[in-house]
């Protein structure tokens, strides 16, 4: 570990294992018994000394083959130390305490619908960790990865694909098919089953900005498998606006299985499509936000039975 000690425009490096051999040394003052107390050889203690000299610029330790004495300007030092490097260590301390320890509040965002896998990982968490406030924030289709990057929630379950640099990618869900939400009444409910060729009969209601274009088009795409035009329907914001849109008739809402499932309701009806790749959720926070409250989220998520994210989607 080092330490870097600004002075004017100067940055001093001091190696904390440098200063801690020194301390050591300055009770034992003796190398053998310096070395086996750090587990270290008395050629590596006299390296660390050494190199510690070096960067302050002159001797700290006298050295005979009778004995080990510090310099005045070593006990000086060692005066000024001793507090500094304590109150360092419990600093250190505190943090891995802290880091070990999970508390808190987690909230958890999830898009569409709060699903049986998601909801089933919470309870697992909460179980491991009653001492946790948890709660459950939906996300608005139109920025599936906005509340994370505001900080609104500490992570969240969004729809893959997700190309973005400052998000890391948790365990996923399982993969589930699609859905398209018709009105009862649309033409196409009467065959009972689609394929993705089918999509071009119908406009499909997408995601408003500022989802990414990539994201939006995933979700709804402008073109079928074998590159005809899907006309594009009302853009919405939210879930529901998009499942009213779909009821007025005004086009067809792709959505997952387990969505429609929970949706189900007399005005629309859920027809399962073929030809296309299959929905799939995935955990995301953000690349900097690492804490024992995440990590111990992502391994409630994964102990559910969810995948475990290994490789980048390649992302346009």
């Amino acid at each position: 570990m080092t330490v870097e000690l600004e002075s004017g425009t100067r940055i001093r490096a001091l190696e904390m294992r440098e200063l801690e051999c020194f301390l050591v040394l300055a009770e034992e003052l003796h190398f053998g018994r310096t070395a086996e107390r750090l587990y270290l050889s008395q050629s590596r203690v006299s390296q660390l000394l050494r190199s510690l000299e070096g960067r302050i610029g002159a001797r700290l330790v006298d050295r005979t083959s009778r004995r080990v004495t510090l310099t005045p300007l070593g006990a000086r030092f060692l005066t000024g130390l001793r507090p500094a490097y304590g109150t360092l260590a419990d600093v250190v301390d505190e943090a891995r305490a802290a880091a070990r320890c999970v508390t808190g509040h987690l909230r958890l965002g999830f898009l569409g619908s709060a699903s049986h896998r998601m909801t089933a990982a919470l309870g697992l968490f909460h179980e491991r960790h009653p001492q946790v406030a948890t709660s459950v924030v939906e996300i608005p289709m139109a920025d599936p990865f906005g509340p994370v990057r505001r900080a609104e929630v500490d992570a969240a379950v969004v729809m893959l694909p997700v190309c973005e640099p400052d998000l890391a990618l948790g365990p996923r869900f399982e993969k589930q098919p699609w859905r398209l939400a018709l009105a009862a009444g649309h033409p196409l409910v009467r065959r009972g089953r689609l394929d993705a060729e089918d999509l071009a009969a119908v406009p499909l209601i997408a995601s408003a900005p500022p989802a990414p274009d990539y994201w939006r088009d995933h979700h709804a795409p402008r073109r079928t498998p074998s590159g005809r035009t899907i006309p594009r329907g009302p853009l919405v914001a939210t879930l529901q606006e998009g499942l009213a849109s779909a009821a007025a008739g005004l086009g067809g809402m792709l959505l997952c299985r387990p969505t429609a499932e929970i949706h189900v309701r007399a005005d629309l009806a859920f027809v399962p499509v073929t030809g296309l790749p299959p929905n799939e959720l995935v955990l995301v926070r953000g690349k900097e936000s690492d804490t024992a409250l995440l990590r111990a989220l992502t391994a409630a998520v994964a102990d559910t039975g969810c995948e475990t994210h290994t490789a980048p989607d390649v992302c346009p």
